[in-house]
């Protein structure tokens, strides 16, 4: 009996762990940019319960950190990402595409000054220190806003370091300014920093957005997990829209962040659900993605960090770089 017990528990034991190796293994990358939906799904354990697939989740503290994590196969989706390293990636031919716009950030991000800089307007950041993260979004904002001030670009000291090495040099006043996202906007602005400008500033077709992509050789042989990650993602958004106290609460432990500080960001974003893809606000459908906010962003953004030197050439077709098909099945 002993024998036959043992040899039918190997023989269970083994079922299991072939169903596993069956499984496709999906590496979702992501960034920590406050209080966001996103926060809700991965609290909540969705990726890892509406995807037949062994997930893993790892943690980048910017877009460009993730690069080559993308560019080497290693992930399969990444969010939370800016537009300007995506712009930066498809320019070189690496295979992504946009298959969810998160949200747009409106005073979730910006320019944010150090109290004592001399900093009253955008005409007083010649000559300043401003930290960005090179390549990031704040590349562009910061090429934008010095555009509207009639600065150059190089009139400027621009510091590349993460968020987080940007509130150390903060408090040790090595920076009078930052271009930034939350939760570290949000950090910098309670140690008294003056918002000079936010991303609402900037226009929808030349925004700040936090894009999930996707290899798209990946997802082409794998149509149906990328339709289950976007349900997964939109059951957050739909569980934030429906139960905004709990969802605050989750955002905040996900986040490291206060719940009072997690409502305040999160009201800094616009947020975009699955059926908000197909519209030409976003990212429009199969027929309209040429036209849409998203694909207008990626050709705008593009030529900024060309002028800048961030890039040698422009990606030859941002509307390709777009897919909405995904979203679409969802609903």
């Amino acid at each position: 009996m002993r024998k036959k017990f043992l040899a039918a528990a190997l023989l269970v034991t083994t079922t299991l762990s072939a169903a596993a190796s069956a499984k496709p293994t999906v590496v979702i990358g992501y960034e920590n940019n406050g209080a966001d939906p996103w926060m809700v799904s991965q609290a909540q354990g969705l990726f890892q319960k509406m995807l037949p697939a062994n997930v893993e989740l790892k943690f980048f503290d910017s877009g460009p950190a993730a690069m080559s994590a993308l560019a080497s196969n290693a992930l399969q989706f990444m969010c939370g990402l800016g537009v300007p390293p995506f712009v930066a990636a498809v320019s070189q031919g690496v295979p992504l595409g946009i298959i969810y716009n998160q949200e747009r950030y409106t005073s979730a991000a910006g320019l944010i000054v150090r109290p004592g800089s001399g900093i009253k307007t955008l005409a007083d950041l010649r000559g300043k220190k401003i930290a960005i993260v090179e390549g990031s979004q704040s590349s562009f904002e910061l090429a934008t806003f010095l555009q509207q001030a009639h600065i150059p670009f190089d009139a400027v000291h621009q510091l590349n370091m993460s968020p987080p090495e940007m509130r150390v040099a903060w408090t040790t006043k090595s920076i009078n300014a930052a271009i930034v996202w939350d939760p570290v906007f949000d950090a910098l602005h309670s140690l008294g920093g003056v918002v000079l400008k936010t991303d609402a500033d900037l226009p929808p077709d030349a925004s700040s957005y936090n894009i999930c992509i996707a290899d798209t050789t990946w997802a082409k042989a794998h149509p149906a997990l990328v339709t289950d990650f976007i349900r997964a993602l939109n059951a957050g958004v739909t569980y934030t829209k429906t139960h905004r106290e709990q969802a605050i609460a989750l955002m905040a432990k996900q986040a490291g962040i206060t719940e009072s500080i997690a409502k305040t960001e999160l009201a800094g974003y616009q947020i975009f659900s699955a059926k908000d893809q197909t519209k030409p606000s976003v990212l429009g459908t199969t027929k309209t993605v040429a036209t849409s906010a998203t694909t207008k962003t990626l050709e705008n953004t593009g030529k900024v960090l060309l002028k800048i030197g961030r890039i040698d050439k422009l990606p030859p077709d941002a509307a390709a770089a777009v897919l909405p098909q995904y979203a679409a099945a969802v609903h």
